[in-house]
């Protein structure tokens, strides 16, 4: 399984940014199949951002980014996106996408992915 992410960049704060993640060697179109973001600010621990069950379409997110952020999928394309609103210098991180199945307690947790993406950086300045 390979996830291939992009679309960060810089942007000034208060803009927008998407970022896509393509999966491909598997679908996660089953039972608990989820994927989802994390991300990592330099000196700070990688944190949950956001997640989506694939077959449900239930999202998941971080406090911090909720009402900022949308959490989207296209089954075609086997492809999951990360809209981001409102960014502000906070947000800045190395984004990474993240795809497994974990269970309803795993979701915000790095442990419930077994999948990872190469990361793409965001970064917002003030």
């Amino acid at each position: 399984v390979q996830l291939q992410a992009s679309g960060g960049g810089l942007v000034q704060a208060g803009g927008s940014l998407r970022l896509s993640c393509a999966a491909s060697g598997r679908t996660f179109n089953y039972g608990h199949g989820c994927m989802g973001w994390f991300r990592q600010a330099p000196g700070k621990e990688r944190e949950f951002v956001a997640a989506i069950r694939w077959s449900s379409r239930h999202t998941f997110y971080a406090d911090s980014v909720k009402g900022r952020f949308t959490i989207s999928r296209d089954s075609a394309k086997n492809t999951v996106y990360l809209q981001m609103n409102n960014l502000k210098p906070e947000d800045t991180a190395v984004y990474y996408c993240a795809a497994g199945a974990p269970i309803l307690s795993q979701i915000m947790e790095q442990s419930g992915y077994g999948y990872w993406g190469q990361g793409t950086q965001v970064t917002v300045s003030s």
